[in-house]
């Protein structure tokens, strides 16, 4: 598992799609909201958490498409099914990559594109943290949907509509709590601990969905 981690974080950081790019990819969604809305310093605060957490949902698209799809061109995906790893623990170390090259940068970029959207320091502290937990279940509910577009040369567009509306509850909660962070007295703990227990179903879920797919794709 640690072998195949660094073999997708090596693969990763050198193809567009990670690292730098999503990282670009969240800032211009992030910008791109003061001039949709104007100048309105607390307008944008207020719409700030749900801003941070749209950039990410959409930035944490980016090559998932690639995940098992290169891997079953080369190969490679033949391999894992034979490997005495179980096939889901390969998967997660492959979400877990995932989420190291899109989620981690976009939580650890939230406080600084926070400033673009005017927002206090509660509000950005508790969309730091709520990414924190929630992004992982991004990339987790994003490897079943690739297992099941594996096949497809140009899976992406079905890829996303499969994916976002799981994704919904963990934006739901996510940006639930930011705003229960800086309005009183809505509690801030109950969402965020929603959004990691998200986490977590998905993180045991998804990459069982994701290897029973590949099973029965490559059968």
């Amino acid at each position: 598992m640690i072998a195949l981690l660094k073999r997708d974080l090596s693969l990763s950081l050198g193809q567009g799609g990670n690292g730098a790019t999503v990282l670009l990819f969240y800032l211009a969604v992030v910008v791109a909201m003061p001039f949709a809305i104007g100048p309105d310093k607390q307008l944008l605060s207020t719409v700030g958490g749900a801003t941070l957490w749209i950039g990410a949902l959409l930035a944490s698209l980016l090559g998932l498409d690639r995940m098992f799809r290169d891997d079953a061109e080369d190969g490679s995906l033949d391999q894992m099914l034979l490997a005495p790893v179980p096939l889901a623990a390969q998967v997660f170390a492959k979400a877990l990559a995932h989420w190291l090259t899109t989620g981690l940068p976009v939580t650890l970029a939230a406080p600084v594109f926070a400033l673009f959207l005017s927002m206090e320091t509660d509000a950005w502290l508790a969309s730091m943290a709520t990414l924190a937990v929630g992004t992982p279940a991004l990339s987790f509910i994003g490897a079943a949907g690739a297992a099941l577009t594996v096949t497809l040369a140009r899976g992406g567009l079905l890829l996303a509509v499969l994916v976002l509306p799981l994704c919904l509850p963990v934006l739901i909660f996510g940006v639930g709590a930011v705003r229960a962070a800086v309005t009183e007295p809505d509690p801030f703990l109950p969402p965020f601990l929603l959004v990691a227990a998200l986490s977590l179903f998905f993180a045991a879920i998804g990459p069982l969905a994701a290897a029973y797919t590949l099973r029965q794709t490559e059968l």
